[in-house]
């Protein structure tokens, strides 16, 4: 199943360090980032679980919680886990998924049916594309995705600002342009009319192109 911004996050049970969840319950009525990584106790994406600890309080802080996978199983993670706070110093205390059987990867579309049905055997290079990055919504769809290749470590500075993006715009009809960060100016989109814009923003825009209405970030 090909997996779009837009499409309802699949569901699954499984296996994690904190125990078995359903996802779709285990989001409840927030937001959620899913991140996932091809193997345990690969250099790169153990850079990037510990930089993930050491930032979930940013996540909670908007109501987001953050859980990882790994096509391992559960016990590999916890071993990997303490690897992961001895070398760059903070400890994971969000789930990890265990998908020995490939399936939630292959639910989330980052590998392909004929993959097999199991983790035994497989490198890193056979599980590359287990890279990815899904920001879900309280109603379950994806607002965003990133995939990134093994070689190159993600920036989770920019999944906690694109996650406000996608908070800022579920909730008022603007956009955020380039390089926005929380606070700086936002777009009005092309829906609202003019006349609408008056009434919202009765102090007016800047508009260097009639397409272009730029205001203040809403609070």
């Amino acid at each position: 199943m090909a997996l779009r911004i837009n499409s309802e996050a699949p569901d699954f049970v499984a296996q994690t360090t904190q125990g078995e969840i359903s996802f779709h319950e285990w989001i409840g009525n927030g937001w959620a980032i899913l991140f996932s990584h091809p193997k345990d106790f690969t250099p790169v994406c153990t850079t990037e679980l510990g930089y993930m600890a050491g930032l979930e309080p940013e996540f909670k802080a908007r109501d987001c919680k953050v859980i990882g996978l790994s096509v391992d199983p559960v016990d590999n993670h916890a071993e990997w886990a303490k690897d992961i706070e001895e070398t760059q110093g903070n400890a994971v205390n969000y789930p990890m998924i265990g998908d020995p059987t490939l399936s939630v990867a292959k639910l989330y579309d980052m590998l392909p049916e004929d993959a097999g049905d199991t983790s035994e055997g497989r490198t890193p290079v056979d599980n590359a594309t287990v890279r990815s990055v899904f920001v879900i919504g309280p109603d379950k769809t994806i607002k965003a995705m990133l995939t990134y290749p093994m070689s190159t470590g993600r920036n989770f500075d920019e999944v906690l600002r694109l996650l406000d993006s996608c908070q800022l715009t579920a909730s008022h009809q603007v956009a955020t342009p380039v390089n926005w960060k929380h606070g700086d100016n936002v777009i009005i989109v092309p829906a609202v009319s003019d006349e609408e814009a008056k009434e919202r923003y009765p102090d007016g825009w800047e508009s260097p192109k009639p397409y272009i209405r730029i205001v203040p970030q809403p609070q």
